[in-house]
Protein backbone atom coordinates (compact mmCIF):
# COMPACT_ATOMS: atom_id res chain seq x y z
CA UNK A 1 0.00 0.00 0.00
CA UNK A 2 2.78 2.45 0.87
CA UNK A 3 4.41 1.80 -2.51
CA UNK A 4 1.28 3.10 -4.20
CA UNK A 5 1.19 6.13 -1.92
CA UNK A 6 4.85 6.84 -2.72
CA UNK A 7 4.13 6.52 -6.45
CA UNK A 8 1.14 8.87 -6.19
CA UNK A 9 3.24 11.31 -4.14
CA UNK A 10 5.93 11.39 -6.84
CA UNK A 11 3.44 11.66 -9.73
CA UNK A 12 1.46 14.42 -8.08
CA UNK A 13 4.66 16.47 -8.15
CA UNK A 14 4.58 16.32 -11.96
CA UNK A 15 0.97 17.47 -11.99
CA UNK A 16 1.77 20.36 -9.64
CA UNK A 17 4.75 21.40 -11.77
CA UNK A 18 2.65 21.52 -14.93
CA UNK A 19 -0.21 23.32 -13.19
CA UNK A 20 2.09 25.96 -11.69
CA UNK A 21 3.66 26.61 -15.09
CA UNK A 22 0.19 27.09 -16.61
CA UNK A 23 -0.84 29.38 -13.72
CA UNK A 24 2.27 31.55 -14.20
CA UNK A 25 1.49 32.01 -17.90
CA UNK A 26 -2.20 32.58 -17.18
CA UNK A 27 -1.35 35.25 -14.58
CA UNK A 28 0.89 37.04 -17.07
CA UNK A 29 -1.97 37.05 -19.58
CA UNK A 30 -4.23 38.43 -16.85
CA UNK A 31 -1.65 41.16 -16.18
CA UNK A 32 -1.70 42.12 -19.87
CA UNK A 33 -5.50 42.26 -19.73
CA UNK A 34 -5.37 44.29 -16.53
CA UNK A 35 -7.59 42.07 -14.39
CA UNK A 36 -7.79 38.67 -12.74
CA UNK A 37 -10.97 36.69 -13.38
CA UNK A 38 -12.82 34.36 -11.04
CA UNK A 39 -11.74 31.39 -13.17
CA UNK A 40 -8.13 32.09 -12.31
CA UNK A 41 -8.90 32.33 -8.60
CA UNK A 42 -10.71 29.00 -8.87
CA UNK A 43 -7.65 27.47 -10.54
CA UNK A 44 -5.51 28.76 -7.68
CA UNK A 45 -7.77 26.95 -5.20
CA UNK A 46 -7.52 23.75 -7.27
CA UNK A 47 -3.73 24.09 -7.07
CA UNK A 48 -4.02 24.56 -3.30
CA UNK A 49 -6.11 21.39 -3.00
CA UNK A 50 -3.43 19.48 -4.91
CA UNK A 51 -0.77 20.88 -2.58
CA UNK A 52 -2.83 19.79 0.43
CA UNK A 53 -3.13 16.30 -1.06
CA UNK A 54 0.62 16.22 -1.73
CA UNK A 55 1.38 17.25 1.86
CA UNK A 56 -1.08 14.68 3.19
CA UNK A 57 0.54 11.90 1.19
CA UNK A 58 3.97 13.05 2.33
CA UNK A 59 2.83 13.04 5.94
CA UNK A 60 1.59 9.45 5.58
CA UNK A 61 4.92 8.40 4.10
CA UNK A 62 6.83 10.22 6.82
CA UNK A 63 4.71 8.65 9.58
CA UNK A 64 5.61 5.24 8.19
CA UNK A 65 9.32 5.85 8.58
CA UNK A 66 10.17 8.62 11.06
CA UNK A 67 13.89 7.76 10.84
CA UNK A 68 14.02 9.62 7.51
CA UNK A 69 12.81 12.89 9.05
CA UNK A 70 16.35 14.22 9.61
CA UNK A 71 17.65 13.93 6.04
CA UNK A 72 14.33 15.18 4.66
CA UNK A 73 14.10 18.29 6.86
CA UNK A 74 14.48 20.69 3.93
CA UNK A 75 11.91 18.68 1.96
CA UNK A 76 9.47 19.06 4.87
CA UNK A 77 10.15 22.81 5.11
CA UNK A 78 9.42 23.17 1.38
CA UNK A 79 6.14 21.30 1.88
CA UNK A 80 5.07 23.56 4.73
CA UNK A 81 6.02 26.68 2.76
CA UNK A 82 4.10 25.48 -0.29
CA UNK A 83 1.08 24.75 1.88
CA UNK A 84 0.97 28.29 3.32
CA UNK A 85 2.08 30.45 0.39
CA UNK A 86 -0.97 30.38 -1.88
CA UNK A 87 -3.68 31.01 0.77
CA UNK A 88 -1.55 33.85 2.12
CA UNK A 89 -1.31 35.44 -1.31
CA UNK A 90 -5.04 35.10 -1.93
CA UNK A 91 -5.84 36.65 1.46
CA UNK A 92 -3.35 39.47 0.85
CA UNK A 93 -4.86 40.23 -2.57
CA UNK A 94 -8.47 40.13 -1.41
CA UNK A 95 -8.95 43.91 -1.73
CA UNK A 96 -6.67 44.45 -4.71
CA UNK A 97 -7.43 44.37 -8.41
CA UNK A 98 -5.72 44.93 -11.72
CA UNK A 99 -2.21 44.35 -12.97
CA UNK A 100 -0.63 44.36 -9.53
CA UNK A 101 -2.82 41.49 -8.39
CA UNK A 102 -2.03 39.47 -11.50
CA UNK A 103 1.71 40.11 -11.23
CA UNK A 104 1.71 39.12 -7.56
CA UNK A 105 -0.07 35.86 -8.41
CA UNK A 106 2.42 35.24 -11.24
CA UNK A 107 5.29 35.75 -8.79
CA UNK A 108 3.73 33.48 -6.15
CA UNK A 109 3.05 30.73 -8.71
CA UNK A 110 6.60 31.03 -10.01
CA UNK A 111 7.87 30.70 -6.44
CA UNK A 112 5.68 27.63 -5.98
CA UNK A 113 7.03 26.17 -9.22
CA UNK A 114 10.56 26.56 -7.86
CA UNK A 115 9.56 25.18 -4.45
CA UNK A 116 7.95 22.10 -6.03
CA UNK A 117 11.06 21.51 -8.14
CA UNK A 118 13.38 21.96 -5.15
CA UNK A 119 11.23 19.67 -3.00
CA UNK A 120 11.55 17.00 -5.68
CA UNK A 121 15.33 17.40 -5.72
CA UNK A 122 15.66 17.22 -1.93
CA UNK A 123 13.60 14.00 -1.82
CA UNK A 124 16.05 12.09 -4.03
Amino acid sequence: MFERIALLHSRLQLTLTALMAVLVIWALVCALRGRVGQGYIGALWVAQLLIVAQCGLGTLLLARNLALAGPLALHIIYGILALLLLPGAIAYNRERAGRGEALLFATICLMLLVIVARAYETAR
